[in-house]
């Protein structure tokens, strides 16, 4: 793993994602509705039930459209979605990972073709950027107002079983393998407000974006985003600050 802060990149996305709230809700539901429709509309006996439900809670989602994503797991004429991963390069040549929920391949299969190639991008086999990334737990944990020094912060992300531990000047970042990641995120929490907690894709290494693809690289990104059928996308780009 590069030193490079994924928190970067999820604060300098954050205002375009407040933007699409309404959106986010409705990815959320689908989610929701998946993981209860999996393993169950109890959380206690369900963990990616109770990761989405924390999830939605992070996104200040209604609890009437937690309520009803769930009870709809529950009905005999649920729609019928799947999990589908696709691959391929943004603008530079930079990795991207687009996961989606469907219940028409077809109709996504040609939506986030269309993204990719309208934006300077291509869409890839399967496998040709997977084994780039790793699926990690990750849990950041802003540092202002917080009097904790690297040192006493390091012993509690090791005693709560994470593996590693990223420190800038605006946040602490926690990795951890993806089994773990519940109990360790319990455990800080017991210590700590958390500014992000979630399983993800982290790059193995980033790429920074050209800065004459900048501009086309984020609307690529933007309109994959975008689609309903896609919940979410990763990518090994490194994208300038603000």
């Amino acid at each position: 793993m590069s030193g490079h802060s994924k928190w970067n990149n999820i604060q300098g996305r954050k205002n375009a994602q407040d933007a699409k709230r309404g959106k986010i809700f409705q990815k959320l539901s689908r989610e929701i509705y998946m993981a209860a429709r999996s393993g169950g509309p109890d959380p206690d006996g369900n963990p990616q039930l109770r990761l989405m439900l924390d999830k939605a809670r992070a996104a200040n989602m209604p609890k009437d459209n937690v309520k009803r994503a769930i009870d709809k797991s529950t009905g005999a004429d649920g729609a019928n979605y799947e999990e589908i991963t696709y691959e391929g390069y943004g603008p530079g040549g930079v990795a991207v990972l687009v996961h989606a929920l469907t219940d028409n391949r077809n109709r996504t299969a040609s939506a986030v073709r269309a993204d990719f190639t309208r934006n300077g991008g291509n869409l890839g086999e399967t496998g040709s950027v997977s084994f780039m990334f790793d699926r990690r737990g990750y849990i950041a944990i802003a540092r202002e107002g917080l009097d904790v020094d690297e040192d006493q912060m390091f012993e509690d992300v090791i005693d709560a079983g994470a593996e590693d531990l990223q420190t800038s000047d605006d946040v602490f970042e926690i990795y951890t393998d993806p089994k773990d990641f519940t109990a360790v995120r319990d455990a800080l929490e017991k210590k700590y407000d958390l500014a992000n907690a979630e399983l993800t894709m982290i790059p193995k290494n980033y790429v920074p974006v050209p800065a004459d693809k900048v501009e086309q690289f984020e609307r690529m990104v933007d309109r994959l985003e975008d689609e309903d059928d896609v919940s979410e996308v990763y990518h090994a780009g490194e994208l300038p600050e603000d």
